[in-house]
C-alpha cells in the first residue's frame, strides 16, 4: 500500500475534535445525566417511596432498563466474535462500534441494578452471603465476566491504533498523548506481539460467545424461575437471546449511520455494510417474531385463568397499545422496510434500526410490568395505586439519565479513540491490492 494512501486512511480515521454540534450534544447528555443524578440523590435520601413501585410492582422501569442494556450489549459478541470467527471481513469497520456499545451498555446495566436497590450500601452482602441456589448470584458472575471480556476485546484490537496515534506528526492535546502512551507505549508492532495479540483476540472471541449466551439465559431465569403468569416459560432463554441479538444489531445500524454522517466515513462504512446489516436484521427480526409467537400462543392454547388475564391485558387490555406498538416497531415494520434493496440504503436502514431499538425498549417494559400486575393471588383490600404502575418523574429521570450515560460513553470514546480500526483497515486494503 502506498504511503500516501496509508496516510489518508490515518487522517480519515483518527479521532476528531468536537465541533459546535458535538459540544451541544455532549452538553445535552451531561444535563440529562445531572437530572438523573439529582433524582437518584432524592431517592437515596427519601427512599423508594419516591418511585411508583409498590408491593406488587416491586420491579419497574429500572429492571426494564437493566434487561434492555443487557440485551443490547450482546452485539459485541455478535459482530466481534461470531462474524470474526466466521472470517467475515466486511464487518471490520463495525467491530469497534459494536464493542463500545457493548461495554457502555453492560456498564450501565450494572449501575441500574444498584439504583434499583433500596439500600445500595448493603450490596456487599451479595458477595458475603451469596447463595448458588439463586440465579441472582449467577447473574452477577456472568455480567462481571462479560464486562471484562468485552473490555479486553475492545482494548486488544486498539493497541496497533494507539501506536499509530502516538506517531502522528500533528500531535493532539498533551492529555491525550499521555493517555495513548499509558495504554499502548509497550506496543512496538513486532511480529511476535502481533501474533500474541491475534491469538488473544481469537481466544476471547471464542470465550465471549458462551458467556454472552449465559448472561441472557441467566437473566431470563431471574424471571422464569418465579412461578408467575407470563414468566413461567421454558421459552424464555431463547426468547431473550433472540431479542438481544435483534436490538444489538439495530443499535449498531443506528450508530453506523450517525458516525458515518458525523465523521464523513462514507468511504469506510459503505452502503454495502447497510445492505448486509439490513439482511442480518431481517433474519433476527423473523427469529424473534417466531419466539414471540411461541411465547404467547402456547399459554393461549392452555388458557389457564391467570395466564388468560395476563394475555388479555396484553392483547386487548390496558397494555395493548404498548404491546402492539412494540411488536410492530421492533419487528414487523423493520422487516417490511429491510426486505427490499431500497430499504437497505443508509437512511431507511437507520430508520428501521431506530424502530427496532425503540420497540425493543418497550418490549422489555412489557416483560416486567404486566406480569407483576397479574399475580396468582388476586389483589384484595389494597389501594388503587397498587393495581396500576406508571413511573414517577424520579424513575423517568434516572432511566433517561442511564440511557444518556450510555450515549455519553460512546460519544467520548469516539472523541478519544478511532471508531473504526485503523490498522485493520490498512491491512485489509493491502491484502485486497495484493490479490
Amino acid at each position: 500500500m502506498e504511503n500516501l494512501a496509508k496516510q489518508k486512511v490515518i487522517q480519515d480515521l483518527k479521532p476528531q475534535q468536537f465541533g459546535k454540534r458535538g459540544m451541544i450534544w455532549v452538553g445535552i447528555l451531561l444535563f440529562i445525566c445531572a437530572v438523573g443524578l439529582f433524582a437518584y440523590i432524592r431517592q437515596l435520601s427519601k427512599g423508594l417511596v419516591v418511585t411508583s413501585m409498590r408491593d406488587y410492582v416491586s420491579w419497574g422501569i429500572y429492571i426494564s432498563n437493566f434487561v434492555f442494556f443487557v440485551a443490547i450489549s450482546l452485539v459485541g459478541s455478535l459482530i466481534t466474535a461470531v462474524l470474526r470467527l466466521s472470517d467475515v471481513h466486511w464487518s471490520t469497520p463495525l467491530t469497534r462500534i459494536a464493542e463500545i456499545i457493548a461495554v457502555a451498555a453492560i456498564t450501565f446495566a450494572s449501575i441500574i441494578i444498584v439504583v434499583d436497590m433500596g439500600r445500595p450500601e448493603r450490596f456487599y452482602n451479595l458477595f458475603l452471603h451469596g447463595r448458588l441456589q439463586s440465579p441472582i448470584i449467577w447473574d452477577v458472575i456472568v455480567i462481571t465476566t462479560y464486562f471484562f471480556i468485552s473490555m479486553l476485546l475492545l482494548y486488544f484490537p486498539l493497541l496497533p491504533d494507539l501506536n499509530i496515534l502516538m506517531k502522528l506528526k500533528e500531535k493532539t492535546s498533551k492529555g491525550l498523548d499521555k493517555l495513548y502512551s499509558f495504554l499502548g507505549s509497550f506496543w512496538k508492532n513486532t511480529p511476535g506481539q502481533i501474533k500474541i495479540n491475534e491469538r488473544a483476540i481469537s481466544i476471547l472471541s471464542i470465550t465471549i460467545i458462551p458467556v454472552a449466551f449465559s448472561i441472557h439465559t441467566v437473566t431470563s431465569w431471574l424471571f422464569a424461575t418465579t412461578y408467575r403468569p407470563g414468566w413461567d416459560s421454558t421459552n424464555f432463554g431463547a426468547y431473550f437471546i433472540s431479542g438481544a441479538f435483534l436490538v444489538g444489531a439495530g443499535g449498531v445500524v443506528v450508530a453506523m449511520y450517525v458516525f458515518r454522517k458525523a465523521y464523513k466515513l462514507e468511504n469506510y462504512i459503505k452502503e454495502d455494510h447497510f445492505d448486509k446489516m439490513g439482511k442480518v436484521l431481517v433474519m433476527l427480526a423473523l427469529l424473534y417474531l417466531y419466539f414471540n409467537i411461541n411465547e404467547f400462543l402456547v399459554p393461549a392454547f392452555k388458557m389457564k385463568k391467570p395466564e388468560e388475564e395476563h394475555l388479555v391485558g396484553l392483547f386487548t387490555g390496558e397494555f395493548a397499545p404498548i404491546f402492539w406498538f412494540a411488536i410492530f416497531t421492533a419487528m414487523i415494520i423493520p422487516i417490511f422496510i429491510l426486505l427490499f434493496k431500497k430499504g437497505r440504503k443508509p437512511l431507511p436502514a437507520f430508520i428501521a434500526g431506530c424502530l427496532v431499538v425503540i420497540g425493543s425498549w418497550f418490549k422489555r417494559y412489557l416483560i416486567v410490568t404486566p406480569t407483576l400486575l397479574h399475580p396468582f393471588l388476586p389483589m384484595q383490600d389494597v389501594p388503587d395505586s397498587y393495581r396500576h404502575y406508571f413511573p414517577s418523574w424520579e424513575e423517568w429521570a434516572i432511566a433517561m439519565g442511564s440511557l444518556a450515560g450510555v450515549l455519553l460513553i460512546i460519544t467520548i470514546f469516539a472523541r478519544i479513540f478511532p471508531i473504526i480500526p485503523i490498522q485493520e483497515t490498512i491491512t485489509e486494503i493491502e491484502e485486497h491490492e495484493n490479490v
